[in-house]
């Protein structure tokens, strides 16, 4: 039985749902994506006006959450990115701009809060 069944048989009962964030600093995830097809920034709502060819997605999740705005700040300050979307909440970041520039930002950010902020590190994954 998965969620939809529980919501059809079970009209009467309200449906809980807890998010449960653990404590910690880390980086969860750091990915690039060289090259994307141009349905993929169209699906995220990215600029569609981008040069897709030789262009990149960086995709990066921190904890705590508002680590993000950090983040953004570091890929801005150290390569020509574009801001994609940046979540407080969630602590995601997407940025894009050329291949070099955004494996260059998300590598800042992990060195930084690596080395500064003393955060666990997954490593940088790219496709």
């Amino acid at each position: 039985m998965d969620i939809t069944d529980i919501l059809k048989n079970n009209t009467d009962s309200k449906l809980r749902l807890i998010q449960e964030l653990v404590p910690g600093k880390q980086i969860t995830l750091a990915h690039i994506i060289a090259s994307p097809d141009a349905v993929l920034y169209q699906k995220l709502g990215l600029n569609p006006e981008l040069d897709y060819n030789r262009a990149a997605i960086g995709i990066i999740t921190l904890s705590p959450a508002e680590t993000a705005v950090i983040a953004a700040d570091i890929a801005m300050k150290t390569a020509n990115i574009d801001l994609g979307f940046v979540d407080r909440f969630s602590g995601t970041l997407i940025i894009t701009g050329l291949v070099a520039d955004t494996e260059t930002a998300i590598r800042a950010i992990c060195d930084y809060c690596r080395d500064k902020l003393g955060f666990a590190v997954c490593e940088c994954t790219r496709t």
